[in-house]
C-alpha cells in the first residue's frame, strides 16, 4: 500500500481572501491528500494610547477563523478538513462555540494542541476560563463527545462526535524535563482518546526512530506519523532549530553553511527531505505529513518523488 500524503497550511492575513489558501492546495492536491491541517491562531493585543495619557488594549485578530476557512476547504475540494483547536488565548467558552460550528458544518475531526505559550496574554492562565494543556482541551472535547457543554449543560444534536489527533516530540518539548516525561504526556493524550500522533518537524530520522520504539516500549501502539519541513532559505539553518528546538544534522547543517543563496539552500532542503521521505517509507512509514509554511513549492517537488 502506497504512503499517504497530508500538509498543514497556515491561513492568510486579514486583507487576503480564499484565493491564496486555494492557490495552495492546488499545487499540492494533485497527490491526494488525506486531509489537510489548518492551523489556529489566537488574537493579539496592542495598545494605543489616549489623549489623556491612559493606554486601551485593543484586540487584534491578524487571521480568519479557522472554522470558516475549514470549511470553505471541504465544501470546494471535498478534501477532509481537519482544523487545529487550541489552548491558548481562546477561552472554554470560545472553544465550546467551535465545536459546535464545526459539527454543525459536518467538520468532524480535529487536531488539538496546547499553542504558542509566549505570544499568549497572561491572562490566559486562569484555569477556570481557558484550558491550560492540550490534556485539559482534550477532556472538553471528550465531554463534549459525551453530549455534556460547559458548567455541566447538556448539548443537543452531537450525533457524529469528534476524533483527533495530538502532538508529539521526538527530540522533546521544549518544556519536559526530559524525554521520558515527554513519553509519560504522549501516552496520557492516547490513553484519553487520541487517534493518533503527528510529530514536530524533526531533520534526523534516528530521533524519530528512537522516539517511536519508545513509545511502543510505553504502549503508545496509534499512529505516530512524522511531520516534515524542507528548508528552503539560508537563515532556518539558526532559525528552525531555535524556534523549533529541532537539531539539524551536522551533514545538512554544513550544506547550508555553503550556501550563498536561498535558492541554493532550497534544493538543499529539497535534496535532503526527499532522502529522508525514502527513507522512513523503507523503514516501513505509511504516512507523511509535511508543514508547507513557505515551502509550498518545495513540498511539491519533494511528492513528486515520493508519491
Amino acid at each position: 500500500m502506497a504512503a499517504t500524503f497530508s500538509f498543514e497550511l497556515l491561513p492568510p492575513l486579514k486583507g487576503n481572501n480564499i484565493d491564496k489558501v486555494f492557490g495552495i492546495i492546488d499545487k499540492l492536491r494533485e497527490f491526494d491528500p488525506k486531509y489537510i491541517n489548518i492551523t489556529s491562531h489566537h488574537s493579539e493585543h496592542v495598545y494605543m494610547e489616549l489623549p489623556d495619557g491612559s493606554l486601551r488594549r485593543l484586540t487584534v485578530f491578524k487571521r480568519p477563523g479557522t472554522v470558516a476557512i475549514a470549511a470553505a476547504i471541504q465544501n470546494h475540494y471535498g478534501i477532509p478538513a481537519v482544523p487545529h483547536i487550541i489552548c491558548k488565548g481562546f477561552t472554554k467558552e470560545e472553544t465550546e462555540y467551535a465545536l459546535l460550528d464545526l459539527n454543525f458544518l459536518g467538520i468532524t475531526k480535529l487536531f488539538l494542541l496546547r499553542g504558542d505559550s509566549k505570544s499568549a496574554d497572561t491572562l490566559s492562565q486562569d484555569p477556570e476560563i481557558y484550558n491550560i494543556h492540550a490534556t485539559d482541551l482534550q477532556e472538553q472535547v471528550n465531554r463534549f463527545n459525551q453530549g455534556i457543554g460547559l458548567y455541566d449543560l447538556p448539548l443537543q444534536g452531537i450525533d457524529s462526535p469528534f476524533s483527533y489527533g495530538m502532538a508529539c516530540y521526538p527530540e522533546k518539548h521544549e518544556e519536559a524535563p526530559n524525554i521520558d516525561s515527554d513519553i509519560h504526556f504522549a501516552k496520557m493524550k492516547v490513553d484519553n482518546g487520541a487517534d493518533y500522533l503527528v510529530t514536530q518537524m524533526f531533520f534526523d530520522n534516528s530521533k524519530y526512530f528512537d522516539f517511536v520504539d519508545r513509545a511502543r516500549k510505553a504502549g503508545i501502539n496509534v499512529p505516530i506519523i512524522p511531520g516534515i519541513k524542507p528548508i528552503v532559505t539560508c537563515n532556518q539553518l539558526n532559525v528552525l532549530p531555535k524556534v523549533f528546538r529541532c537539531d539539524l544534522p551536522e551533514p545538512l547543517a554544513a550544506e547550508l553553511a555553503a550556501c550563498t543563496t536561498d535558492d541554493q539552500a532550497k534544493q538543499v532542503g529539497i535534496e535532503w527531505c526527499i532522502a529522508q521521505c525514502r527513507d522512513l517509507l523503507a523503514h516501513g512509514i505509511d504516512a507523511l505529513h509535511f508543514y508547507s509554511l513557505m515551502a509550498t513549492n518545495s513540498v511539491a517537488a519533494v511528492a513528486r518523488e515520493i508519491f
